[in-house]
């Protein structure tokens, strides 16, 4: 399938690792030209060069994502080097765990400006071009809490929750102008974020990672960990000339984790 963003400036936030780094991959061998974004400079930079020595078009793109000042940077940095911003993909790091009953004021004020705020900035940055031209794609990296909240992770699962209802707001608002509005819901994907978490899951019950890696997967009904490779496919899709018709939606790449429909 012709997924006809060849061509196409996509942005990436904190594409330095993880599912930000296979969302860009993905989108690069799909003809897209990508800015790796991180606080990362020389990460980012070796990530672009080694894109362009696979014949992909790359830049990288030193950017804090937590401040205004590091949003407009990143986009101004882009669309110097790459052209106006088509796709944009919104990822950033998760924040601590920790459980609903002992979070404190300071710890919902975390959860909308690590989770929120930042994704927002850089909407209304690149939004109104992908209006006045009539194209654009936003794909929210967010978690399968948003659909049913995770245990121990009150404030990524509070986070995430107001910005799919931001988003979805958005997405109806944006429709006409053929702007898609989506976002990806990763279940357990092996990436050091979620290597991170079962140490944490470990520590706390007097186990081994190991351990809880195995009985994690005895709750996937396909029995393993995801590979960032199947969650970057399934964002390069979402993306797409052929997913115009795909909007509001918030697509589960978990292997069957969430049993419900």
């Amino acid at each position: 399938m012709d997924l006809g963003i060849s061509g196409k400036t996509a942005l990436v936030a904190a594409s330095t690792g993880g599912l930000g780094l296979a969302v860009a991959r993905a989108l690069a061998a799909e003809g897209a030209r990508v800015a790796i974004t991180g606080r990362r400079r020389e990460r980012a930079e070796q990530i672009a060069a080694g894109l362009q020595s696979e014949g992909h078009s790359a830049v990288a793109v030193e950017a804090d994502l937590s401040t205004p000042d590091g949003v407009a940077a990143a986009v101004e940095k882009t669309v110097d080097a790459l052209g106006p911003v088509d796709i944009l993909v919104l990822n950033g790091p998760g924040p601590k765990p920790g459980a609903a009953a002992t979070l404190g004021a300071d710890d919902i004020a975390a959860a909308f400006e690590q989770l929120v705020k930042p994704h927002h900035a850089l909407v209304s940055h690149v939004l109104p071009g992908m209006r006045e031209r009539r194209w654009g794609r936003i794909l929210a990296v967010g978690s399968s809490g948003v659909v049913a909240p995770l245990p121990n992770l009150a404030v990524s699962n509070t986070g995430r929750a107001a910005l799919a209802g931001y988003l979805k707001t958005l997405a109806a608002e944006v429709a006409l102008d053929a702007v898609t509005v989506n976002m990806l819901l990763p279940g357990r994907i092996a990436t050091d974020r979620v290597a991170e978490l079962d140490q944490a899951a470990a520590k706390r019950r007097g186990t081994t990672a190991e351990e809880i890696r195995l009985e994690s997967r005895k709750t996937i009904p396909a029995r393993r960990y995801g590979e960032p490779e199947e969650f970057g496919a399934a964002a390069a899709f979402l993306c797409s000339a052929p997913a115009s018709y795909i909007t509001g939606v918030a697509l589960r790449c978990d292997g069957g984790l969430i049993r419900g429909l």
